[in-house]
């Protein structure tokens, strides 16, 4: 079954889904392992981690969809990916759709700001028109139709916080989204539980959320989420704040004491890691069914190692 059919399936059913956020393929494993039935392809995350840059529009469509194939490579969940603006017009989004199915993807949200765009929820938003916003979704659907039905798009309105924009705004632009074949709506960044009940009322179409911690939008649980009427929630970069904190103590107390030994209850070992997470047994097993015998004989029967 293809992992956008195993999605559509998840959709169906009454309860939320909740995709956390990997900006690799190693947390994307984490997720999967942790029992989780969808991944989150981080555009923040990606931008951060791959060119050390802010989501500013900085990375490419190349870029992000060669971390969206790495993880969507490596996990067996249905992977959904950032796909900022689609990279320019709607003839570029027809290409970017293509690429993502090509590549393993699951769903793909697109926003309606301007190229470059902007993280959701840093200041200086604009907008494309409402006509071009529209075109653009319009051809997603037409890319999806003839390449793989069940791929999910997604349609994210950045209108709450962008100049020209407001509550109003997200409204008529979603349900203009859904109509024109978006099968869930984004509204980015909303300001209060009042305006993401708001949302929910008025806009007809299932709807997905971003918890984004120290961002606009308050926290709530998945529960509370679902109960508002949301489909999908999404954690898109809770690993990589927690993350980068504890490698920021970890450098710190490195090069104030010279040892990483005060950090080593926190840490993973790495035989967890290769052995638990990225399979390495199995690799062993498939070299002793396929390497000739002496080769992997000479290779482990004198070596250190775990």
């Amino acid at each position: 079954m293809r992992k956008s059919t195993r999605l559509r399936k998840l959709l169906e059913r009454p309860e939320i889904l909740v995709a956390p956020g990997a900006h690799n393929a190693l947390i994307a494993k984490i997720i999967e392992k942790a029992g989780f039935e969808a991944v989150y392809m981080t555009g923040a995350g990606t931008s951060t981690c791959l060119l050390g840059k802010p989501d500013i529009g900085l990375a490419t469509m190349t870029e992000n969809m060669m971390n969206a194939r790495y993880i969507a490579s490596t996990v067996n969940i249905p992977l959904i990916a950032d796909g900022d603006t689609g990279y320019g017009n709607a003839i570029n989004v027809m290409r970017t759709i293509g690429e993502c199915i090509q590549a393993g993807v699951a769903a793909v949200h697109l926003e309606d700001q301007v190229t470059p765009k902007r993280c959701g929820h840093l200041a200086g938003k604009m907008l494309i028109p409402l006509e071009e916003a529209v075109g653009k979704y319009r051809a997603a659907d037409k890319m999806r139709k003839e390449l793989d039905p069940d791929f999910v798009i997604i349609a994210r309105t950045d209108a709450r916080n962008a100049i020209g924009g407001g509550v109003d705004e997200v409204i008529r632009r979603g349900n203009a989204y859904a109509e024109a074949g978006a099968d869930i709506i984004f509204p980015e960044s909303p300001m209060s539980l009042e305006e993401l009940e708001l949302f929910a009322k008025k806009i007809d179409a299932p709807l997905f959320a971003n918890m984004v911690e120290f961002g606009n939008t308050p926290l709530l649980t998945a529960k509370e989420l679902q109960d508002l009427g949301y489909k999908i929630v999404i954690w898109p970069i809770s690993a990589l704040s927690l993350i980068a904190k504890q490698v920021m103590g970890l450098m710190l107390e490195l090069k104030k004491t010279g040892t990483t030994k005060a950090f080593m209850d926190k840490m993973m070992p790495l035989t967890d890691i290769w052995h638990e997470l990225m399979g390495l047994k199995e690799f062993r097993e498939f070299e002793a069914q396929f390497l000739p015998s002496e080769e992997v004989l000479r290779k482990y029967e004198k070596s250190v190692g775990f």
